[in-house]
């Protein structure tokens, strides 16, 4: 019996990509154990999935609610020289709360006795790779960022780069989920090819509606623009909020959650744009492609503001494509390949405000257009879909648990 741990640091709740992963694993017979984050009252200690596959959800430390009220006492206006040393001192909670965490999952995963610790990114790496050797398991990293240039990590770039240069050689096999940030990988580290891995969703039959427009009563000749996702910084969503009233007879709607929500919905009030721009919170994974499909325009509006950015192919993109929606994106490599192979939608030249406009008005304009990259999205979804590359991962482990290394080819 080969028993996988795979560990991430969150609460496994919205994960897309390992629950894919752990359910193919699961599938082949091996027994996985997904270990994440518990928060009383929103999620579950343990669960069991399906067969072969449960989750062990690890409480964080005392001091961690402790911290988050602190924080939000922190809001409140005071002194600044208070200010300053109160921040000092979350700081120093952070790392001790963080710390006693990756305890709890060091030593739960020990418990289990693994033959594979499988680490999702580089903030579960070190706990991963000393689990391995505790265990004598086998070690698996998947990159799912470049976290040495990725958004909101410039402070830890540097130590980022320092764990992944001392530890990344020493997995039985590196997966990540695109080319280019394979041969980045691969240079960087010295280190065989990595597995792709990409961010497709499972297949599944496109069923159109008019969901969106029912539940926001937009009318039914609104094309309805989609972003789904993070609402983060680099991702483009200002200039999309912005441009809405350039767009002829369309309504833009974005359903995620994120730190920049209150600043986009801020803007979109500013602009008086209430009636066209619309907020739908982060919905389950299992109703999402509902709300994908009755888009007419998926947009990825993602900015150059890291090489993490610039070398995605972004899992939005997959998920516009097994819905059978026409998308309007980012120009960057891993993006332009799929899109102009596939003939599913058109690019904007990145931080081109005027450029996104002409390509969503150009799709408003045409239903004819619109009608044919769909066509092309739905074909496309059959070689794009997780089901069209979870053998590599099969092919993959078996090789890793064998062998020790995966030579990819």
């Amino acid at each position: 019996m080969k028993k996988v741990a795979m560990i991430v640091w969150n609460e496994f709740v919205n994960d897309a990509r390992v629950l894919k992963e752990a359910q193919t694993l699961a599938n082949l017979d091996y027994v996985v154990r997904v270990f994440a984050l518990h928060t009383p009252g929103k999620t579950a200690k343990t669960e069991t999935l399906q067969k072969n596959l449960d989750v062990c959800r690890v409480e964080r430390s005392p001091l961690w609610r402790w911290r988050k009220s602190k924080q939000l006492d922190s809001k409140t206006p005071s002194p600044s020289a208070g200010t300053t040393s109160h921040n000092a001192h979350i700081s120093v909670l952070r790392v001790i709360s963080r710390a006693w965490t990756h305890m709890m999952l060091l030593l739960n995963i020990i418990r289990y006795r693994p033959t594979v610790v499988h680490s999702h990114d580089v903030n579960t790496l070190p706990t991963a790779w000393l689990a391995s050797v505790i265990s004598q398991a086998k070690l698996i990293y998947d990159a799912h960022e470049i976290s040495t240039s990725r958004e909101g990590y410039g402070k830890l770039s540097k130590l980022v780069a320092h764990i992944e240069k001392l530890l990344v050689p020493r997995a039985s096999a590196v997966i990540t989920t695109t080319e280019t940030r394979a041969k980045y990988l691969a240079r960087l580290y010295k280190i065989a090819r990595p597995v792709v891995l990409q961010n497709r969703p499972r297949y599944f039959a496109t069923q159109k509606s008019r969901l969106l427009h029912q539940a926001l009563g937009i009318p039914q000749e609104c094309p309805v623009i989609l972003y789904q996702g993070g609402l983060q910084s680099g991702r483009g969503l200002e200039k999309l909020v912005r441009c809405t009233s350039r767009l002829k007879n369309a309504h833009v709607v974005l359903i995620g959650g994120g730190r920049l929500t209150q600043s986009l919905i801020d803007l979109r009030d500013s602009l008086d744009l209430q009636d066209r721009v619309h907020f739908i919170p982060t919905v389950a994974l299992s109703e999402l492609p509902k709300y994908t499909a009755a888009a007419d325009i998926g947009v990825q509006p993602i900015e150059n503001t890291c090489f993490n950015h610039f070398s995605t192919d972004s899992n939005k993109l997959f998920e516009y494509i097994i819905a059978g929606v026409p998308s309007v994106a980012t120009n960057f490599p891993e993006i332009r390949r799929i899109v102009n192979q596939y003939g599913i939608g058109l690019l904007a030249a990145e931080g081109d405000e005027d450029d996104l406009v002409n390509c969503l008005n150009r799709l408003i304009e045409a239903p004819e257009l619109r009608a044919k990259l769909a066509e092309n999205s739905v074909i496309a979804a059959k070689d794009l879909c997780w089901e069209s590359q979870e053998n590599l991962l099969a092919e993959m482990y078996k090789k890793a648990t064998s062998n020790g290394k995966f030579e990819a080819v």
